[in-house]
């Protein structure tokens, strides 16, 4: 039986290295038998979390934008990926942007299995550690989200460089094996 899988890819540059894998993993989960659907941040409107906590008396944030549809796709996900482009050792601020704004979520989101993408110009896949403790911020908060998978796309920078390297297959891979 398929898993409902949502893939949120944090890329600016449609096309871009982590947007390119993002489409891999799909068609990977698709040829697998799952129902995907990706949302590029780059095309919502997602306001910045203003602390008020208004969401936790009312379940919902005061803002009107794209976040509501965001947090009701992620809620219903058996399968979430969340792919960003590295910069300065940390994930894209979209991709921070959409986690801070998931609070009114935080008693029921539940039981998901991640997966992660990160690109980065940078060479030592261990730098990349620091991005994924930031990931695994995020899980540790909710109750039964699971890591159940990564790629580290080093020494990728300008738009296509992704293309002929091994982790075009990784995320390929990754999908197919949810």
């Amino acid at each position: 039986m398929g898993k409902n899988v949502l893939v949120i890819s944090g890329s600016c540059r449609k096309g871009g290295n982590s947007d390119t894998l993002c489409d891999e993993f799909i068609k990977g989960a698709k040829e697998a038998g799952h129902d995907v659907e990706k949302i590029n941040l780059a095309d919502k409107a997602i306001g910045y979390c203003r602390g008020c906590y208004a969401c936790a008396r009312t379940g919902h944030c005061f803002q009107k934008d794209d976040m509501e549809e965001i947090l009701d796709k992620m809620t219903n996900a058996d399968v979430i990926l969340m792919a960003t482009p590295v910069y300065f050792y940390a994930m894209c601020g979209q991709m921070k942007t959409l986690i801070d704004r998931t609070v009114p979520r935080y008693m029921k989101m539940k039981d998901k299995d991640l997966y992660f993408i990160m690109t980065a110009a940078e060479t030592n896949p261990k730098n990349l550690e620091r991005t994924m403790e930031e990931f695994r911020g995020f899980m540790d908060c909710y109750e039964g989200f699971q890591e159940k998978g990564s790629i580290y796309a080093v020494g990728v920078y300008e738009r296509g460089e992704i293309n002929g390297t091994k982790f075009i297959n990784e995320a390929y891979e990754m999908g197919k094996n949810i």
